[in-house]
């Protein structure tokens, strides 16, 4: 079992900052990349950015491209969202999430930290 921990979340204005950051605990040597999803009221839960254990290589949704960087520290085992020039629309409950060596899909979820971003 893989436990997730996100943390970070809150209120900024448009054009704000905010950094995320999920804690992996548990059977984390059993882990190949760690993602980001949100879920904004009403909406698909929607890919956000993800990242490899071990190489760091990274994938980013069109929509945060440019603006969101996802990075982790493997000492600490966490994963962190910078997320820089925010806007109202990227207003969602942000989720951590984990994808297991040859798993397909991410099947460890953490409980989700609320992003609001005013205009």
């Amino acid at each position: 079992q893989v436990q997730l921990v996100e943390s970070g979340g809150g209120l900024v204005q448009a054009g704000g900052s905010l950094r995320l950051s999920c804690a992996a605990s548990g059977r984390t040597f059993n882990i190949y990349a760690m993602g980001w999803f949100r879920q904004a009221p009403g909406k698909e839960r929607e890919f956000v950015a993800t990242i490899t254990w071990s190489g760091g290589s990274t994938s980013y949704a069109d929509s945060v491209k440019g603006r969101f960087t996802i990075s982790r520290d493997n000492a600490k085992k966490t994963v962190y969202l910078q997320m820089n020039s925010l806007k109202p629309e990227d207003t969602a409950v942000y989720y951590c999430a984990a994808r297991r060596v040859s798993v397909q899909s991410y099947d460890y979820w953490g409980q989700g930290t609320q992003v609001t971003v005013s205009s």
